[in-house]
């Protein structure tokens, strides 16, 4: 499986941007630890308790601690104050993120906000404090310019504050995140255009660790940036190997990149209601043998590759009897790969086939054209089809 780090697993349906690392292009493995797997809470979450925690203050001159809030569906949450701070016309709460079993890049992170009395009648004004980023291009359900903290969080904080006084909203909320920045650099945020530091994210307030949720949100708001931008042509890899192979094969830019990792599915069914002219299929010669074998999820919980598939491919390819035989008892896709190459086989191009006709049932009907490229790893191409 693709190596990643995620915040929330609940965040970028609502148009930001997954905290994910890039992956790489890794043997299949799990990497999810055995057990019960404790959840967590969203940086919106987090958000949101220090907020109430800081407007108590700001009103009463009292930080109550613990805080507790409401779920966007429904239950409610206590969360403990790390840091409070109270001055003349602003207060600050701080919490400590607490994203439970999830391999989350921010877990750890204290989560500040600060509250500042505005004039009568001018209600919420969110800002990005420290390590809270700033939206820079089209495409998400934020516009250019402002605070990358979404939509839902924006909504949890509102009735959080709500709960506190009865008057109107007139305030100023600053979301900070120290060393956030630092952080972003493992994110995807940059390629969406998000500078400056992290998303404050989450549609749930619940942190569901390992539910890969948010990974694929935030490929499908890189298929809504690349769309906003008018890129006609982007291209998904399972990789960071055969992301640049790609990149360098097309002379594609950055925003027309999709980090899919596994999840070629969850890209191609986005892709489907919101197409675009053309697309890539990038991948190893493992996975996109998983592709072909009909698989749109390409975890190895979701299967392996199936070495009687590819000794059949190998055969319609030309290959001998012999080579079949000792594909089927190879270990592994690469060697079964080598096998072929041996024989003066196109394994590679026979594999790139069988995987485009998967993807092209999973958009059939839209205007686009596919292809896919497959990439030993060396990041060489091997396989061409489309």
């Amino acid at each position: 499986m693709a190596t990643f780090v995620t915040d929330a697993n609940t965040g970028g349906i609502d148009g930001g941007v997954s905290d994910n690392q890039h992956p790489v292009d890794a043997p299949d493995q799990d990497g999810i630890p055995a057990g019960p797997l404790r959840r967590g809470w969203t940086t919106g979450s987090c958000a949101a308790a220090a907020a109430k925690a800081a407007y108590t203050a700001l009103l009463t001159g009292e930080f109550p601690d613990p805080v507790e809030i409401p779920l966007p569906r429904g239950g409610r949450t206590g969360f403990t104050l790390a840091q409070t701070r109270l001055q003349a016309g602003a207060a600050s709460a701080g919490i400590i993120k607490d994203a439970g079993d999830d391999p989350d890049v921010t877990h750890g992170a204290l989560v500040i906000a600060t509250i500042r009395a505005r004039p009568a009648g001018s209600g919420l004004r969110f800002e990005a404090g420290e390590g809270v980023g700033t939206v820079t291009r089209p495409g998400l359900a934020l516009q250019p310019g402002e605070p990358a903290i979404n939509p839902v969080p924006r909504a949890m904080i509102a009735a959080a504050l709500a709960e506190v006084s009865g008057a109107p909203l007139d305030l100023e909320v600053e979301i900070a995140i120290p060393g956030g920045e630092t952080l972003a650099e493992r994110t995807l945020n940059g390629r969406l255009g998000i500078l400056g530091g992290l998303s404050v994210l989450g549609t749930t307030g619940i942190v569901i660790p390992y539910s890969c949720s948010s990974w694929i949100h935030s490929i499908h708001r890189g298929i809504d940036v690349a769309r906003a931008t008018g890129l006609q042509h982007v291209a998904g890899s399972t990789g960071s190997t055969s992301e640049a192979a790609v990149r360098a094969l097309y002379g594609l830019p950055e925003p027309a990149l999709l980090e899919m990792g596994d999840f070629v599915g969850g890209m191609l069914k986005y892709l489907k209601a919101h197409p675009v002219d053309r697309v890539t299929i990038a991948g190893g010669i493992g996975k996109m043998a998983k592709l072909g074998q009909g698989l749109l999820d390409l975890h190895s919980k979701r299967g392996s590759v199936d070495l009687d598939h590819l000794a059949l491919l190998a055969a319609a390819a030309g290959g001998s009897g012999v080579l079949a035989a000792r594909i089927r008892t190879a270990n592994v896709a690469a060697e079964a790969f080598a096998l072929a190459t041996a024989e003066g086989v196109d394994l590679g191009k026979a594999i790139a086939e069988a995987a485009l006709t998967t993807a092209a049932k999973a958009v059939a009907g839209a205007p686009i054209r596919l292809d896919v490229v497959v990439f030993d790893r060396q990041g060489r191409l091997v396989g061409r089809a489309g």
